[in-house]
């Protein structure tokens, strides 16, 4: 894989291009409280208060899986040939 270096005028992007950069080939993990489960995966089942857990989403937001490590949820997105990355 190489790297691409690709420099944005914030006023130039809409939030429609910013939402299908990367889409098919980046996912990010985010670290997610067991509260907030029920609004990202709906058919998930109920979920024990208090835990944390990694959420794999596509570029644009679409939830993927859900996971207790950040480990499995980076396996994931590999196995699906998508290039994670984290955010905060």
């Amino acid at each position: 894989m190489s790297n691409v270096n690709v420099t944005f005028e914030p006023e130039s992007v809409s939030s429609e291009m910013l939402a299908q950069l990367g889409e098919g080939h980046i996912a990010y993990v985010k670290q997610v409280r067991s509260e907030d489960v029920p609004d990202l995966f709906p058919q998930a089942p109920k979920i024990a208060p208090g835990m944390t857990l990694f959420a794999l989403h596509a570029a644009d937001g679409t939830p993927i899986m859900l996971t207790d490590s950040r480990e499995a949820a980076i396996a994931n997105a590999w196995s699906n040939e998508l290039q994670a990355v984290s955010v905060h």
